[in-house]
């Protein structure tokens, strides 16, 4: 039996379609797409370097970055000690500080070094007396005194952490408020821990005395 010449025409195309070979895709396409790929991942990405959210307006040395462990002591803070002199404090920082004697006291007299993020000699300095560093500041949530108190925590914590060593004295200046000064047996520094009213730590201070126990600062 003869099949209709139509019909076969019709059978054509479709037989063309089934015996088509498959299309490949050579490495250099591979190689484009993931360019592409890349490139619209990229303008999704904020320009340039972005330091973390939680970044100060300004950095630590790198190899003073707390990175999980506290820079805080007893005796100093990261390479910096109780005693040095001011050039010697700048060293061991490692980065630059800002601050110097004012006229009227000269070299001898109190003032602080701060790192330039410092909005404040007390929000993180070292306190200069007698050209020497007798004491260093903090009012950074962030950052561990030594023990591990902190600002913001509560004062029942502040006196568990360092149960027996804690000694509550009321607020010079602040009513409600509280100083509370650390000591530890062998250690050079005191640490003194500064509550508001409602019991929560606002600041910090590790230093020798007298000058620990200057609540005003340098002021």
């Amino acid at each position: 039996m003869k099949r209709p010449v139509s019909t076969l025409l019709l059978c054509l195309p479709l037989l063309a379609a089934c015996q088509r070979a498959p299309e490949t895709v050579t490495p250099a396409q591979d190689q484009a797409a993931a360019q592409a790929d890349a490139t619209q991942a990229g303008a999704d990405q904020p320009s340039g370097d972005v330091p973390p959210a939680t970044a100060p307006p300004g950095t630590l040395p790198p190899r003073l970055q707390q990175g999980g462990q506290v820079l805080a002591r007893w005796d100093g803070y990261g390479d910096v000690r109780f005693g040095m002199d001011p050039e010697q404090v700048r060293q061991s920082w490692g980065g630059q500080l800002e601050g110097a004697p004012d006229a009227a006291n000269g070299a001898e007299g109190c003032y602080y070094l701060r790192p330039k993020w410092a909005v404040e000699d007390r929000s993180f300095g070292f306190m200069m007396e007698g050209a020497r560093l007798v004491r260093y500041d903090s009012t950074n949530p962030k950052e561990l005194a030594p023990g591990g108190g902190r600002v913001g925590m509560p004062e029942t914590d502040i006196t568990t952490l360092y149960a027996g060593h804690v000694e509550t004295q009321p607020h010079k200046y602040e009513e409600g408020a509280h100083v509370l000064r650390v000591t530890q047996d062998g250690q050079p520094g005191v640490l003194v821990f500064e509550t508001d009213a409602g019991g929560k730590v606002t600041r910090w201070r590790v230093g020798l005395a007298p000058q620990v126990d200057y609540v005003e600062g340098c002021g």
